[in-house]
C-alpha cells in the first residue's frame, strides 16, 4: 500500500481510538464494543510495527485513555501507577507469551483469573497503633494511571470493602474491581424507568458513575461489590507468589477474584475455557482472562511499555453468539415523537429467550426504517444475535430472510396522528403535540428546573395526572386550581396543604422570563441557550409566530435545522391553540430588558468550570448571558474562553490542548466592569 494511504489511515484510526477512549475512560459513555475498539487497537499496533517512525508519545499505544474527574473528588498521586493489562485474542498468542516466560524462568508458575468489566480501585491500609490492626485509610480510583480521586468515602458503604484488616502488617495496598451485578443493574433501570428516566446503558459504565457520586448514601443504595485481584504493596510474605498472597487475603476475609495455579500452557488453556464456561452463570459481566505469572519479582524481566503492566496478558474471549426467530416488531414512541423500533424474538435451537453472557436476551433495538431494511427484518426470519462488550444485545446479520420485510406505520401506532420522515435522516416522527405517549414526557420537561421550574410537580404526579385525565397538555396546567376540591378528594397530590402549596407554585410560575417558557416547549433543538439567544432579538413570545424561517436563520447560532423546527413549531395550529391559552392563563409572554444587560461579551462564547472564589457556577453563567455573552457547558473549537476556579478538571485541560484562553474570576469580572 502507498505510503500516504498508510499514513492516512493511522492518522484516522489515532483520532478514532481516542474519540472512543475518551468516551469508555472520561464520559462513561462507550459508543462501540470491548470487541470492536479492540480490533481497532490491534490494527493501529500493526502499522505502528511495520511503521516505528509513526509512533509518538501521544499514540494511543503508548497512553491510558483514563483522565482523573477531579469534579468527583480529590486528586490523589498513585503510590504504583495502575496501569492497563495487554490484550491477546488467540491462544496461540497465550502459549507463545508462556513460551517467552519459559525460556527465561522455566520454573514460572502462573496465575489465570477472571478479568471482570468494572473499574479499578486501588484501597491502602495503614497501621493503627491503638489496636495493631491495619485501617483503610485512602481508596483511589485509576484516573490516568498515574494520577486518580480519592473515593473513600464512597469506598467505605461498599460491603466487600474491608475496613479493619486483622493482620500483622505495618502497611497495605490492594487493588481490585468494583462492579455491578446484574440484579442490582436490573433494580436500577427498573426504577428509572418507573420516573420515566435515562436508563443506564450497562452495569459498568453505572459502576463507574456509582463510584464518583458526591453523595455516599446514592453509592450505598446501588449496592456495588469488589473483587481485589492485585496487591500492590505489602510484605514480602504476600509479594513473592502472587496465588499465595491472594489466598491469605481471602482467609483474613477479603474477598478475592477467581483465580487458578498453573505451571504449563496447557494448564493455562483449560483456566481460559474453565472461567469461559462460568460466564453463563455467573452475576457479573467477564472482560476476558489475565495471565500473571505468579514469581511477583520476575514480571519486571517482561516489559510491555508504558501503558501496560509488566508480567500480565489478558485474554479476550471472542463475542457468544445464538441465531434467534423474530416473532414481533414493537413501535413506541418518544418524548419528541420519535418512533423506536425493538425486537422480540426466541432461540430457535431452545424456542426460548437466548442466553448469551449469563443472561437471558428476548428484545434488541432496531433503530431505524433505514437499519430493518439493511437487516431485512421481518417476523419469520432468522439472525445472529451477540452481545456487543458482552453488554448490549445487537444483531449480527441475517440468516434467513423472512417472506416479508417490516415496514413502519403510516399512522402514529398511539394516536393515529401523522407520521414525518425527516429529510437526510432516518427519524420517522409523530407530530401530534397531544399524542398520549408524548404528553406525560412533554409536560414533565416544561415544568423541570431548566424550564418553568415548577416545584413539586415532578414525573410521578404528572404521570398521575395525565392518566387521571387533567393533563392533555401543559396549557392543562394553568386550569388545575379549577379541579382543586376534585384532586383534593382523590388524594392525587396530597391533602389541602400539598395540594394548595402545588397551586401556588403554578401561580408563581406564570412570571418566569419568556425564555423559561420558550425552553419549556420542548421545540427540538432548542434548548435553554438557544431559547436564551432567540429570546435576546424579541420584545414578546407572541412575536415568534410571525417570524419566516429566513427570519429566524438571521439569529446568531441558528441553522438550517433549527430554523425550520421553529417555524414549523410556530405555524402548527395545535400548538398556537397551546400558545394562546397559556396567554389567557395570564403567562408571562413579554421580555423585561435588563437595565444593566451589556454587550461587553457579545460574540464570546464561555465554559465555566470548578469552583470560583466568590461566583457560583449559575451565578457565573447568568453574568455571561446578561453581558451578552453565551454560556456553554462544553469545551470545543468554538469556545473563546474558559473561566476556571480549583478542581477544574477535565475541561480545563481540553481548554489547554486546544489552545484556548483561559481567565480567572478576578480577569472576568473586570471584563464586565
Amino acid at each position: 500500500m502507498d505510503k500516504e494511504l498508510i499514513r492516512k489511515e493511522y492518522d484516522d484510526l489515532v483520532k478514532e481510538i481516542k474519540h472512543h477512549m475518551d468516551l469508555y475512560y472520561n464520559q462513561d459513555e462507550p459508543e462501540i464494543s470491548d470487541y470492536e475498539y479492540d480490533k481497532l487497537m490491534q490494527r493501529l499496533k500493526e502499522i505502528e510495527k511495520e511503521n516505528p517512525e509513526f509512533v509518538t508519545k501521544t499514540s494511543p499505544s503508548q497512553i491510558i485513555g483514563g483522565t482523573t474527574k477531579r469534579e468527583a473528588g480529590v486528586k490523589v498521586t498513585h503510590n504504583v501507577p495502575m496501569l492497563s493489562i495487554e490484550d491477546v485474542f488467540n491462544k496461540e498468542d497465550v502459549s507463545a507469551w508462556i513460551e517467552k516466560v519459559h525460556l527465561m524462568h522455566p520454573d514460572a508458575l502462573f496465575s489465570v483469573e477472571q478479568k471482570i468489566d468494572g473499574l479499578s480501585m486501588s484501597l491502602r491500609y495503614t497501621k493503627d497503633e491503638s489496636d495493631g490492626k491495619l485501617h483503610l485509610s485512602l481508596a483511589e480510583t485509576r484516573g490516568d494511571g498515574l494520577i486518580g480521586e480519592d473515593v473513600t468515602l464512597n469506598a467505605l458503604v461498599i460491603p466487600d470493602v474491608k475496613q479493619v484488616l486483622e493482620l500483622p502488617y505495618d502497611y497495605l495496598e490492594l487493588r481490585g474491581e468494583v462492579y455491578m451485578s446484574h440484579e442490582s443493574f436490573d433494580t436500577f433501570n427498573e426504577q428509572q424507568e418507573k420516573l420515566g428516566k435515562k436508563l443506564s446503558a450497562n452495569p459498568r459504565n453505572l459502576a463507574a458513575g456509582t463510584l464518583r457520586q458526591l453523595d455516599p448514601e446514592i453509592t450505598r443504595s446501588r449496592g456495588l461489590k469488589m473483587f481485589i485481584f492485585n496487591i500492590q504493596d505489602g510484605p514480602m510474605e504476600l509479594m513473592q507468589s502472587h496465588c499465595k498472597g491472594l489466598d491469605i487475603l481471602e482467609n483474613a476475609g477479603v474477598k478475592t477474584v477467581f483465580h487458578k495455579k498453573c505451571s504449563t500452557a496447557a494448564d493455562v488453556l483449560n483456566a481460559i475455557d474453565t472461567i469461559g464456561d462460568m460466564r453463563e452463570n455467573l452475576d457479573f459481566d467477564l472482560d476476558g482472562a489475565v495471565i500473571k505469572i505468579d514469581q511477583v519479582q520476575w514480571r519486571n524481566d517482561f516489559p510491555s511499555g508504558s501503558k501496560y503492566s509488566s508480567g500480565h496478558i489478558a485474554y479476550k474471549y471472542p463475542p457468544e453468539e445464538r441465531v434467534v426467530v423474530m416473532d414481533e416488531i414493537l413501535v413506541d414512541v418518544g418524548r419528541t415523537g420519535k418512533l423506536t423500533f425493538t425486537g422480540s424474538f426466541h432461540d430457535k435451537e431452545t424456542g426460548k429467550p437466548a442466553r448469551l453472557c449469563g443472561t437471558s436476551v428476548s428484545r434488541a433495538t432496531l433503530h431505524n426504517q433505514d437499519y430493518i431494511n439493511e437487516m431485512q427484518i421481518g417476523v419469520g426470519g432468522e439472525y445472529k444475535l451477540f452481545k456487543s462488550g458482552e453488554i448490549i444485545p445487537k444483531l449480527n446479520g441475517c440468516v434467513k430472510k423472512p417472506e416479508i420485510v417490516y415496514k413502519a406505520p403510516d399512522k402514529c401506532p398511539v394516536c393515529g396522528g401523522h407520521l414525518f420522515r425527516e429529510e437526510d435522516t432516518a427519524d420517522i416522527r409523530c407530530v401530534n403535540p397531544t399524542c398520549p405517549a408524548q404528553v406525560t414526557r412533554t409536560i414533565s420537561y416544561f415544568t423541570s428546573r431548566d424550564a418553568m421550574n415548577i416545584m413539586g410537580l415532578g414525573d410521578t404526579l404528572v404521570e398521575a395526572l395525565v392518566s387521571e385525565g387533567f393533563l392533555k397538555s401543559y396549557a392543562d396546567i394553568y386550569h388545575l386550581f379549577e379541579h382543586r376540591d376534585v384532586l383534593i378528594e382523590k388524594g392525587i397530590i396530597g391533602k389541602e396543604k400539598n395540594t394548595d402549596k402545588l397551586l401556588a407554585e403554578i401561580e408563581k410560575s406564570k412570571e418566569n422570563d419568556p425564555v423559561r417558557l420558550l425552553t419549556g416547549l420542548a421545540i427540538r433543538n432548542v434548548g435553554k441557550s438557544t431559547a436564551r439567544e432567540i429570546m435576546k432579538h424579541f420584545d414578546n413570545l407572541l412575536d415568534l409566530k410571525k417570524v419566516s424561517k429566513d427570519g429566524f436563520l438571521q439569529i446568531p447560532d441558528i441553522g438550517e435545522t433549527t430554523a425550520e423546527d421553529l417555524y414549523d413549531f410556530f405555524h402548527d395550529e395545535n400548538n398556537l391553540s397551546i400558545i394562546d391559552e397559556m396567554e389567557k392563563m395570564g403567562l408571562n409572554m413579554v421580555v423585561t430588558k435588563d437595565k444593566d444587560a451589556s454587550d461587553k461579551l457579545s460574540g464570546l462564547t464561555i465554559v465555566v468550570t470548578g469552583t470560583l472564589p466568590t461566583l457560583g457556577r449559575k451565578e457565573a453563567e447568568e453574568l455571561i448571558v446578561k453581558n451578552g455573552g453565551k454560556a456553554s457547558g462544553s469545551v470545543s473549537k468554538k469556545t473563546s474562553l474558559v473561566l476556571a476556579g480549583e478542581a477544574a478538571g477535565s475541561k480545563l485541560t481540553k481548554a489547554n490542548d486546544l489552545g484556548i484562553k483561559v481567565i480567572d474570576e478576578a480577569q472576568f469580572l473586570d471584563m464586565i466592569k
